[in-house]
């Protein structure tokens, strides 16, 4: 909707310009109609002044045949002598005038033409854009299940993905059968896998939830909500879990369709039955 609010008052200006340039094309173009056909006549005039004035182009080697014959005495080459040169004549400067208008409206033309090819390329790119390596609002390939893993494990237990603004964190493999009693088709997608994407907004107010390492949950600092390690809610004002994305696990690939957001599982879910393990970074609120 933002990309359109600015892409609508750029169209207008552009498509005026056009029309005011090619108006003002035409009407050079009516212009040098005009003086076109004086300036072939004039044209035509002067090629037969030269036509009928110009002689025969007589080279060396006919004036060194020509000698040769007067000392034989035989027959004299007639060399003809050269007509006077044709007087210069200015360019009309109207006509010049014409030429630089008609140069500039094309130059115009061509650059506004090219802006807005490249304007148009930049809206589809937005609008169709999701490859494999895009940003937030794209399908991303977060990488190989097990290296995201180990990754997890480097990191105790969470992962942030910045291109995706999610945590990444395991998905116990015996709480699967509870999991799909609580979660749609999607989310469940990654979780066999051992994977869960969430994103980093607290469902309460918005704000970024961080990890806790101490207590192994996500805890908000803004309000106190609070979350198990795969985003269920365990305390605090949050009205759900926090929301998760659709997920895949491709030819060993963990693929995260940042583009699709699924609310969070609602209150007093908890599959994987994880306890805090350690003191809280955030005091327990239920307000």
């Amino acid at each position: 909707m933002v990309v359109l609010l600015f892409a609508i008052p750029a169209v207008v200006i552009l498509g005026s310009l056009l029309l005011l340039a090619a108006s003002r094309r035409n009407e050079a173009m009516r212009v040098e109609g005009q003086l076109s056909r004086e300036t072939r006549q004039r044209d035509l005039e002067a090629q037969e002044i030269v036509s009928e004035s110009e002689p025969a182009i007589v080279s060396g080697r006919d004036i060194e045949k020509a000698a040769v014959l007067e000392r034989a005495g035989g027959t004299e080459l007639e060399i003809q002598e050269t007509a006077a040169p044709v007087p210069w004549t200015a360019p009309d400067e109207e006509a010049v005038g014409v030429a630089r208008r008609q140069f500039l409206n094309r130059s115009i033309v061509g650059l506004m033409g090219l802006s807005i090819s490249s304007f148009g390329a930049a809206v589809l790119a937005f609008l169709w854009g999701g490859g494999g390596s895009g940003g937030f609002g794209s399908k991303i390939k977060v990488g190989n299940v097990t290296d995201i893993q180990a990754r997890i494990d480097a990191a105790n237990g969470f992962l942030y993905v910045p291109e995706g603004r999610m945590w990444v964190t395991k998905y116990p493999a015996g709480s699967i059968k509870k999991a799909e009693a609580a979660y749609s088709g999607p989310e469940l997608g990654g979780m066999r896998g051992g994977l869960v994407a969430l994103y980093q907004k607290c469902p309460h107010l918005g704000c970024r939830v961080p990890e806790c390492q101490t207590s192994q949950w996500f805890e908000c600092p803004c309000h106190g909500s609070q979350y198990n390690r795969v985003g269920e809610k365990r305390g605090g004002p949050a009205p759900r879990g926090m929301d998760r994305f659709a997920m895949e696990v491709k030819d060993g690939v963990f693929i995260v369709d940042t583009g699709t957001i699924i609310q969070g599982p609602p209150i007093g879910t908890n599959t994987t039955g994880q306890e805090a393990e350690g003191p809280n970074c955030i005091g327990q609120s239920d307000h």
